[in-house]
């Protein structure tokens, strides 16, 4: 026998020859995380989101979606026609205020309305942001993550309800104190049946400067000399707001679903300011987006641009906001050079740029009625961008 492999001496002859045929038992991989996000029949661990392909357009009927395609030549043409219509009638001048001032009104009716049936387990996460799910590992250690706009909880509750980690605290923002109260009604908040991790929610404006006090929201305001960030008081080493509970440089991973469209372009660069300053050095922010042209952007009807001098930016039917993106301008955003910003030991220091992007990419979705033979294009943009 070989000395790597040693065996226990036999008592006789007989058991030595037959448990040298015998082959161990095989130790049983033990699941990770991810393993157990698994839909039936659905991809698998490590696939990219988007497996069903259009090889052949002759297809297209076959099935009600189709990933990663490619948009016909004439789509730019016909969705630029489209928002030639959009801006010959935008909204109304005597109320786009009213629809900047306080956009957190909207959002609290809308999660009245919907309460917790607007609910929806995002089982996607593990395919697109798999550095989410790998905060929920046994093994991951200490972990910090923030959900900004957490709705009806449609991240954290899948992550929380499949964490084996001891040691994850997740954050769940929004400024709808409504959305706030439906996450705080569920019966895994604070915690899960199998007691593992924390789940932490609270009012939070994105936007907010750091004049605003806990649980306020932030006022629109439409002057650039209150929106530039090198003019807010340094004296106080102070530029940011931040969540209830999260200190400057200490969040691993800061999910931002379906939020940056709901701003108001003015409002960019004080929401990313907030988040760069609540990630750790080499932290993580996650973005998913609408993307220009989408089809949710197309099927807007007249009234519905909210400003003809901020083209894509539009009102619901529900008055809440939405905008749609470009890559560049998410890309635009992120590698500016950072204000002032204080260190945890509370030194100042000024870097080149906030971020690095780590990923920038457009998901392009066909959808397709089969009955009525129609086409539509679902366009959402993703990011992932490292703190530097």
């Amino acid at each position: 026998m070989s000395e790597e492999n040693p065996q226990p001496e036999a008592s006789t002859s007989t058991s030595a020859s037959t448990s040298s045929l015998i082959a161990p038992e095989p130790v049983p991989a033990k699941l990770k995380v991810a393993d157990k996000w698994l839909k039936p029949n659905g991809p698998p661990v490590g696939s990219t989101f988007g497996a069903r392909l259009l090889d052949d357009e002759k297809d297209v009927f076959e099935h009600n979606a189709w990933d990663h395609v490619t948009l016909p030549e004439d789509f730019k043409l016909k969705a630029e026609e489209i928002m030639e219509l959009h801006r010959s009638s935008p909204v109304a001048e005597n109320l786009r205020d009213g629809y900047n001032s306080k956009p957190e009104h909207y959002w609290n009716k809308f999660y009245s309305n919907h309460e917790d049936g607007f609910f929806k387990d995002r089982g996607w996460l593990r395919l697109e942001f798999p550095e989410l799910v790998e905060c929920s590992e046994a093994d991951a250690g200490p972990k910090i993550v923030l959900e900004v706009g957490c709705g009806a909880g449609n991240t954290v509750f899948p992550l929380l309800m499949r964490n084996e980690n001891p040691h994850l605290q997740i954050y769940a923002t929004d400024y709808s104190k409504k959305a706030v109260e439906v996450v705080k009604s569920n019966k895994m908040y604070p915690r899960a049946e199998h007691g593992l991790g924390e789940l932490h929610a609270s009012v939070w404006d994105i936007t907010s400067k750091p004049s605003t006090s806990a649980g306020e929201q932030n006022t629109f305001n439409s002057t650039e000399e209150e929106l530039d960030l090198s003019k807010l008081e340094l004296s106080d080493k102070k530029t940011y707001s931040l969540p209830e509970g999260i200190q400057p440089g200490s969040v691993d991973v800061i999910s931002v679903i379906f939020v940056l469209s709901a701003l108001h372009p003015r409002e960019w660069d004080q929401a990313i300011h907030n988040l760069y300053t609540a990630l750790k050095p080499g932290g993580l922010l996650l973005i998913r987006d609408y993307g220009r042209h989408d089809l949710a952007q197309l099927r807007i009807k007249k009234n519905r641009l909210l400003d003809p001098e901020t083209p894509n930016l539009y009102i619901r039917g529900d008055g809440t906001r939405v905008y749609f993106f470009e890559k560049e301008e998410l890309e635009g955003m992120l590698v500016k050079p950072p204000t002032l910003t204080p260190t945890i030991e509370g030194e100042a220091e000024e870097r080149q740029k906030m971020f690095e992007v780590l990923q920038l990419g457009e998901d392009r979705r066909l959808i397709v009625n089969r009955k009525e033979k129609k086409q539509m294009y679902r366009i959402w943009l993703q990011v992932k961008a490292k703190k530097l």
